[in-house]
């Protein structure tokens, strides 16, 4: 397991024009932005295996959730 969030400014540059700048605050933001999106689809999944009465987080109750965590996401 990661200690700390993995870097994403790579993966934002990869996906930018080449001409923009992305500058550290910038890219805390969107660590900070993946962080809360991927907090929140954690406690959907765990809410949901709660419900079946599973002891463990297993795929379906992820499949079922990001769905839902998804729309909610773009607002």
């Amino acid at each position: 397991m990661l200690n700390k969030a993995p870097k994403l400014k790579s993966t934002v540059k990869a996906k930018m024009k080449s001409n923009v700048k992305v500058g550290p605050a910038s890219e805390a933001m969107i660590e900070l932005l993946t962080l809360l999106f991927l907090n929140s689809l954690a406690e959907e999944a765990k809410a949901k295996a709660f419900e079946e009465k599973s002891a463990t987080i297993r795929a379906q109750h992820l499949k079922a959730v990001s769905k839902k965590v998804l729309k909610k996401a773009r607002g």
